[in-house]
Order: C-alpha cells, then sequence, then structure tokens
C-alpha cells in the first residue's frame, strides 16, 4: 500500500468528520437535511471529501475510489436539489433521502477498504481487493443502507400522514 500523502491526511480526516456527523444526523433526526446544523457540516465536509478524492492518483489512474467520487457528488447534488426545489413534489422528500444516504454509503466503501489494506500497519488485515473479509463488509454496509434508507421510507410517510 502506498504512503500517505498530505492530501491524503486531509482527505482521512474529513472523511471521518463527514461520517461521524452523517450517523449523528440520521440518528438525531432520522433524516439527513442542510436545515439542520449537522447535515449542513456533513453535506460540506462530503463535498469536500469527494473532491480532494478526485486529487489522489497513488494507485495509479482514475480508478474505482474515483467513480465513487463522482456518485458522491452527483448523489449529494440530487439530495440538494430535491431538498431546496421539491421538483417531484411530495415524493422529493424520498429523493433527498436516498441521495444523501447514498453518500454515507459511498463513504463506507472505500473508508473500509483502505482501513483493511493498511492496518495493523506491517501486517494489514487484507492483501487484495478480493479478499472475502472485504467482500463481507461491503455487502454488510450495501444491507445497512438499504435497511436504513427502507425506516427512513417508512418515516417519512408516517410523518406526512400524520
Amino acid at each position: 500500500m502506498p504512503e500517505m500523502i498530505p492530501l491524503g491526511w486531509f482527505h482521512t480526516v474529513l472523511g471521518v468528520g463527514a461520517v461521524v456527523s452523517g450517523f449523528y444526523t440520521l440518528i438525531k433526526y432520522r433524516i439527513i437535511s442542510t436545515e439542520q446544523r449537522s447535515g449542513k457540516l456533513y453535506a460540506l465536509l462530503t463535498l469536500v471529501v469527494a473532491g480532494t478524492a478526485l486529487g489522489i492518483y497513488n494507485q495509479g489512474g482514475f480508478g474505482i475510489a474515483h467513480i465513487l467520487a463522482v456518485l458522491t457528488l452527483a448523489a449529494l447534488a440530487c439530495g440538494v436539489i430535491m431538498e431546496k426545489t421539491h421538483l417531484f413534489g411530495a415524493l422529493s422528500k424520498y429523493f433527498q433521502a436516498l441521495g444523501y444516504t447514498s453518500t454515507l454509503l459511498f463513504h463506507m466503501i472505500p473508508a473500509i477498504t483502505d482501513f483493511l489494506r493498511r492496518l495493523p500497519i506491517g501486517d494489514p488485515f487484507i492483501d487484495t481487493l478480493e479478499d472475502p473479509l472485504l467482500r463481507q463488509f461491503h455487502l454488510a454496509f450495501l444491507m445497512l443502507f438499504v435497511v436504513g434508507l427502507m425506516a427512513q421510507f417508512v418515516w417519512l410517510r408516517k410523518r406526512a400522514n400524520s
């Protein structure tokens, strides 16, 4: 695994802040919104983290991490557009939840991959991206994403009906 460059450290520290603020916002408010201070912080940190990911090329050329960064930026834009314009009326809140919650999934995939490939130092948990442990984490995050998104949809529906 290549050594971390200063941009990588900056990216990683802000990424941890983004993930913490994102999960905090979901737990406290059940949905991410820029109307909440923590949601605004999450969106800002996510924007910076995805942007800085596009400038890190220590694995060679444009790769899967860069694709996830582009997807993160697109999902973040979708969340903001749905939240601010209500483009699809009552359904906009559901698309907002999908957009913002997708960004959390897109944070977690490279975060766990990098963690498992770097730690413990000198004897990392995994040596290859095809390692079953990594695939199990990715699957677990995907399942958590689906369950969390469905819980948000149920909460939004109940809130709309009350």
